[in-house]
């Protein structure tokens, strides 16, 4: 993780401080040994408890954090989660960055649990997709997994995915299905966005190995379930929700995938309160 994050990081870190923060100086001027206590704020799913650590550490490598629970937890409002030890002055500089990362992971990780929930008991996978915020990629997929749901592909090196304007280039299903045989290493699955059932019998006879069911209704999915027969994975997407999420439970596909997750998730509200000397 470090060695993904802590660049990030830093461009989030200057991105605040670009030459000193003039409000801490200017009440703090010298070194103070102190703590801050991370309140839980409301009830959730916790998540990006170490890049909230890693945020001071990289402005004192000497700050000290005491966690009293741990990714994937969950947290009711008022709990104490963690204690931040060190420079007053680090603790004062670094809260904002630290808490937009915890408690806008700590919000995906929430919402998508919830529907998670909803998908008990079917065979039904929830995935997320890349409309991620830029360059919070790695941390807004990460929790997502903490939250139980799982990643789809991580960018377009990652995976093969033929979506409608691709497949307008190419000139058709079957031609988009071909070229991405004829181009692509023999280990990748190719996957497919259709928006109808004439164009998922034609994904099914290029031999697609995912085909994606766009915006279809969910009569129209039940269907092109049957029609697959097992013959091709099956993802269903368009507009997935909290609030629309069950009904895709006991569709048969193998595959959800939402971009709410991660573009609509609330913020999980949390705070660092009572700072001290110490």
């Amino acid at each position: 993780m470090k060695l993904n994050a802590d660049e990030l990081i830093m461009q989030a870190l200057r991105e605040d401080i670009t030459s000193e923060d003039i409000t801490t100086n200017s009440v703090m001027p010298d070194y103070k040994l102190g703590e801050v206590q991370l309140i839980c704020k409301q009830d959730g799913i916790i998540a990006g408890l170490e890049v909230f650590k890693r945020v001071f550490e990289l402005l004192d490598p000497d700050t000290k954090t005491t966690l009293y629970v741990k990714d994937g937890d969950e947290v009711k409002k008022g709990d104490l989660a963690a204690v931040v030890t060190g420079d007053i002055r680090v603790l004062l500089s670094g809260e904002r960055t630290a808490l937009n990362y915890l408690q806008r992971m700590s919000g995906i990780a929430t919402y998508t649990r919830s529907i998670v929930e909803m998908l008990k008991g079917s065979k039904t996978k929830l995935l997320d997709t890349r409309k991620t915020t830029p360059n919070m990629r790695v941390f807004e997929k990460y929790a997502v997994k903490v939250g139980g749901g799982c990643n789809h592909r991580y960018n377009l090196s990652d995976g093969i995915l033929l979506k409608d304007n691709h497949i307008g280039a190419a000139g058709g299903v079957k031609e988009a299905v071909a070229a991405a045989k004829a181009y692509a290493p023999f280990v990748r699955k190719i996957e497919i966005e259709v928006e109808n059932l004439d164009m998922l019998r034609e994904a099914l006879d290029a031999g697609a190995d995912i085909i994606m069911l766009d915006n279809m209704s969910v009569d129209e999915m039940r269907e092109a379930v049957k029609i697959v027969d097992g013959r091709a994975q099956t993802e269903c997407s368009g507009n997935v929700t909290r609030e629309n999420a069950a009904r895709f439970a006991d569709i048969g596909v193998d595959f959800i995938s939402s971009g709410a997750l991660t573009h609509s998730a609330p913020i999980l509200d949390l705070s660092l309160k009572n700072l001290h000397a110490v």
